[in-house]
This record gives structure tokens, sequence and C-alpha cells, in this order.
């Protein structure tokens, strides 16, 4: 949200990291079911039939409702850029369609990452519970070398940068590197807690990814060996360390941070903020006649002080995303996530 706020006046690749966060933590969630799963199968003596029903059925009770309502009634109202890639939308494949046409969608344009998941979804649980249990680790490091070596082949042969930006092939060793902490969890707790249990693993990673960096950010051309290949890898490392110390907790402050009632909350409406924020404002995409920024400046012209300091309109747009997202999940997302119930693994 501030990355896409903020614009210009932000020098720090915030959003992207959020975003490979987001998909670390998606990698590491699925793997985990994925492999509990796979364990009650060969227990109960089945097939993995039902695991795979359950879980694409829970999984779209969770994302599908209010996304398609969501580029439903922007298709209807001729929302920017949504009619004329509606099916891309509809079918998840709007990164492609960036790549095709070499340009973003404008205030949808956020929507290519969850493309990027549901395109991940369509091939791994398939690739997880037919693969035997002693080939799991090479298989999730087969999945990040591919990545790698993808983006790699991609920087060589002087691609569309979007190419190694957008398409799910090449976001696999996030995903994978979730899956390798999940694996270790499972298998090799002991080594989990080893690592995890101090901050030695989280600052030692945060250094690292702090001088990827500044390399990243100093290095000529622009776009370089650290912004196409290497970055994503070594942004997913620090999330890995970042994910792995907080399953077992952080001590104060971070334990406050992350487990107080606001960012509890936060947290359960954070879908509904994913899919909004970019809607509700878009530092690149926002025209002069945009709703929210005619309705901040009737409020302005009611209330001059308020455009005072930035920090009021950056306010402003927190509050209607924040209120957007809190109706979606209560008249929609959960009361349809009440349904998850009725189909258990």
């Amino acid at each position: 949200m501030i990355d896409h706020w903020l614009g210009e006046a932000n020098h720090l690749p915030l959003g992207y990291f959020g975003v490979n966060l987001f998909f670390v933590l998606s990698g590491f969630l699925i793997t985990r079911i994925l492999i509990s799963s796979q364990q009650r199968d060969t227990q109960l003596g089945r097939g993995h039939g039902h695991s795979l029903k359950v879980f694409f059925i829970r999984r779209n009770l969770r994302i599908w409702p209010v996304y398609y309502l969501t580029i439903g009634v922007l298709a209807l109202v001729d929302f920017q850029s949504v009619r004329m890639a509606f099916w891309w939308l509809a079918t998840y494949t709007p990164n492609i369609w960036i790549v095709i046409h070499q340009t973003w969608l404008g205030a949808i344009d956020h929507l290519w990452s969850l493309a990027v998941e549901e395109q991940y979804y369509l091939f791994f649980p398939f690739l997880l519970l037919f693969t035997p249990e002693r080939y799991f680790l090479r298989m999730l490091a087969g999945l990040i070398a591919v990545s790698v070596l993808m983006r790699v082949a991609l920087f060589v042969t002087n691609a569309p940068w979007m190419a190694q930006f957008v398409l799910m092939p090449t976001c696999l060793d996030a995903f994978g590197m979730g899956g390798l902490l999940a694996w270790l969890i499972i298998y090799r707790k002991d080594l989990y807690d080893r690592l995890f249990a101090n901050n030695f693993l989280l600052i030692g990673s945060f250094l690292a990814y702090a001088l990827h960096l500044y390399f990243m950010l100093t290095t000529e051309p622009s776009r370089n060996v650290f912004t196409d290949v290497s970055d994503r890898f070594v942004t997913s490392l620090f999330c890995v360390a970042i994910i792995g110390r907080a399953v077992l907790g952080f001590g104060q402050p971070g334990k406050w941070l992350l487990e107080n009632p606001v960012a509890r909350y936060l947290g359960q409406i954070s879908y509904g903020l994913y899919l909004f924020h970019n809607i509700v404002f878009n530092y690149y995409h926002t025209q002069p006649t945009y709703i929210t920024l005619r309705i901040w400046r009737k409020a302005v012209s009611i209330l001059p002080a308020l455009d005072s300091t930035a920090l009021f309109q950056l306010g402003y747009f927190y509050a209607l995303t924040i209120l957007l997202a809190a109706l979606s999940w209560y008249l929609v997302e959960k009361p349809i996530n009440s349904l998850k119930d009725k189909f258990s693994y």
C-alpha cells in the first residue's frame, strides 16, 4: 500500500518485498498442508483424489468470490482497463497480458501476483502429492533452480524486464523456499529450532538483503543482474528468515507489533486490503477525476486544515481501504469462508 501510494517519494522496493513475502508464505503454508495431506492419505490407505478435491474447494472458497465480485463490478462501471482485459482477469492470466503488451493494467495491475499464485496452485498440489516423500527435498530444490535459471536465460537474451518480474515460473524460487521451510519444520524440527530459535539467521539475512539492495540500486545500468536475476532469490531468503522466526514467536517488541489486536484485525481483512488498495488510489495510475480524489478535494474544501500535511491524505486512503476491506470481510468473505468447515481433509 505504501509503495503504490507514495510513488516517487519512496525509493525502496517495498511493494516487491511484500509480494515476495506473500509468495514465500504461500509456499510454506501450501506445502505444509499438502505434506500433511499426503501423510494422511498414506495412513488411511487411500488415493489423493479426496485431498486434491478438498484443497481446491477450500482455496477457491477463499479467493474466488470476492475476486470475481470485484472485477465484475469494475467491468460494469467500465473502470480503467478491466473491460479490455476482462477475460485475462477472469482466467487469472493478467500477468501474461502484461508481458504480451509490455504495459501495466493501471490500478488493477497488482492482480498479476494473485494470478501467479493461482497458476502455481494449478500444478503444485499434483506435483507434491504424487512425488514420493524421499524426493520432496530434491523436487523443491529443483523448482528453485529452474526459476533462477529461467531468470538468467531471460537476462542474457535481453528479454523484456516484465517477463522475469511477473511470469509464474520466474517466481518459483520464492514458493520453493517457503516449501523448504515447511519441509524443515515437518521432517527436521530439531534443525529448524536450532536455525530459527535465535535472531542470528534473521540478522544475517537482513544484512545480506541490505547489501544486495545497495548494489542493485547503485549499479549501472539500472537494469542489471541484481534487478533481474538475484533480487527475488535474496529477498526470498530474508523472507524465509522472517517467517521461520515468526513461527517460533518473536520476543518484544516484535511480538506486540505482530500480535496486537489492530495487527490481528488487519491480517484478518488483508485479502480485501490487497484487492482494493490500488483501486482506492495509485500514485502512477490515478487520474485527476478519480472518485477518491474528488471526495478528498470536497473534504478539503470543507476543512482546509486537512491539506496541511500529506499524512492526512495518506490516512484518508488507509481509512477508505480498510472500510472497503472490512465490508468485504463481513458481507462476503466471512460467510463464504464458513462453508470451508464442510470440507475437511
